[in-house]
């Protein structure tokens, strides 16, 4: 990549971040602390890959260039104790504003000097193949620069170079355990909000790139592993529900199957109950008739019985007075006789 190419979009980069801070509502502390941040990042590692290479090549390579690059790398200076001293301050300090304010006056002031004037002779100069050259050196030396500002450490080569590697490593290593420690707070909230059933959103990750990278990745690790467990947990949960829905239907099947029985048991019972009424009945019925014919023909016997005693009485009654008249006959005849 062109050299100068790329510290021009940087610019771009950091000239967007001015205008979002500028745009920032008066109380918007949580993003005006997370774009300060970012300007922090972007300009230590701007500041260093220029101290490093685009400078010392320019100085060794361009007439009449010394001066601009000391004069730069002395702007660098100034820029870079205003970012240690923002690193440090809240964002609802009263001062935080004009402190802010002071450092994009001062940062458009050098990307307006070297634009206009130390990158077109630098062009002239080197030519496209040894801007290419150089922006590709520039491009590796940006993986491993400082991405906070160290305004104490050397800032020319060669002390610089080493200084500058070991304040990278350091850097990065920091930002890393910053975005570990960010990452695992709000997966423990993201926990706690999922548990109480709550959504209550939380504020982005702050701090370098490397830092909201680590916390995003802790942060959404976490997450997955708590989705296995909630998918796993679920499962379970399905199965159970499984189980129950089988056993209360076989509930259900046999509660109406105890309910057919019964209900056929009922129905037996009550057709048992209507022959057994109807029997008696049949039975009483049979009874009374055979009863009632029983007692007519008792009667009638008794009736022609009578009526045959009495003839007989009064055949024998006849009899009798025959017999006693035909005695008195005797006796009266043997009397006048005698």
């Amino acid at each position: 990549m062109d050299a100068i190419t790329l510290l021009k979009n940087d610019h771009r980069t950091v000239e967007q971040l001015f205008k979002r801070y500028e745009q920032a509502g008066a109380h918007a502390f949580v993003e005006k602390r997370n774009l300060v941040d970012r300007i922090i990042e972007e300009l230590s590692v701007h500041a260093a890959v220029e101290e490093q290479l685009f400078y010392p090549a320019a100085r060794a390579s361009v007439p009449d260039t010394g001066d601009i690059a000391l004069e730069s790398i002395e702007e660098h200076h100034i820029v870079k104790w205003e970012l240690s001293n923002l690193e440090h301050v809240d964002p609802s300090d009263e001062r935080f504003d004009a402190k802010v304010t002071v450092l994009i006056g001062n940062v458009r002031h050098h990307v307006e000097e070297e634009e206009n004037d130390f990158f077109p002779k630098v062009r002239d100069e080197l030519g496209r193949n040894a801007l290419n050259d150089l922006g590709d050196a520039m491009v590796t030396a940006k993986k491993l620069a400082p991405t906070h500002p160290h305004p104490e450490a050397p800032d020319a080569p060669p002390a610089n170079l080493a200084a500058g590697i070991i304040a990278g490593v350091k850097d990065r290593i920091g930002d890393t355990i910053k975005g570990v420690a960010q990452g695992s707070v709000t997966a423990a909230l993201d926990l706690v909000n999922r548990v109480r059933g709550t959504k209550t959103p939380q504020a982005a990750p702050t701090g370098s790139s490397v830092t909201r990278s680590q916390a995003q990745h802790v942060r959404a690790t976490a997450s997955e592993a708590t989705e296995r467990v909630v998918e796993t947990a679920q499962g379970a949960q399905k199965r159970v529900e499984n189980v129950a829905d089988t056993t209360k239907r076989t509930m259900s099947a046999a509660q109406d199957g105890v309910g057919r029985t019964a209900s056929s048991a009922e129905r037996g019972v009550s057709r048992t109950a209507r022959a057994a009424k109807a029997g008696a009945k049949g039975t009483a019925t049979s009874a009374t008739t055979s009863a009632r014919r029983s007692a007519k023909a008792t009667s009638t016997t008794a009736k022609r019985a009578a009526t045959t005693t009495r003839r007989t009485a009064v055949n024998s009654a006849r009899s009798t007075t025959r017999t006693a008249r035909s005695a008195a006959k005797k006796t009266g005849a043997t009397a006048k006789s005698s």
